[in-house]
């Protein structure tokens, strides 16, 4: 049903919960959560890197001056539209988003405080 997401290895796409798309340099990244499973501390997560498409516009036809631009991947715009299918059910209200954005907080302070005390472990060992 959802051949792109499979084809990137998720065997079960009705347990995506959310995902994140942004750009770094000359590629998208795209990050896919996972609903928490039970027992689990933090929720799974998968990041794809796709290159952006380079192509050379026509900006002056009388002196034939081309621009490049970037563009979205072709393959990455068919995996959005199904993960948009399978995420479309989520609407969140204000009070869902303010708590969203808090578990997100809390979420986000716990990785900090562990990596900080594995640098300062691995600062130990010196």
């Amino acid at each position: 049903m959802f051949p792109h997401l499979t084809g990137l290895g998720i065997a079960e796409p009705a347990q995506i919960e959310r995902y994140s798309l942004r750009q770094e340099a000359h590629k998208d990244v795209l990050k896919i959560y996972f609903k928490k499973q039970k027992g689990e501390l933090f929720a799974k997560s998968v990041k794809f890197k796709y290159p952006r498409q380079v192509k050379n516009v026509l900006v002056d036809s009388g002196s034939h001056q081309y621009k490049e631009v970037t563009e979205i991947n072709r393959n990455l715009t068919l995996v959005i539209e199904e993960l948009n299918k399978v995420t479309r059910h989520v609407s969140l209200s204000a009070t869902d988003t303010k708590q969203k954005i808090l578990n997100d907080l809390r979420h986000l302070e716990k990785v900090v405080a562990s990596k900080i005390a594995e640098i300062e472990a691995d600062l130990e060992k010196l």
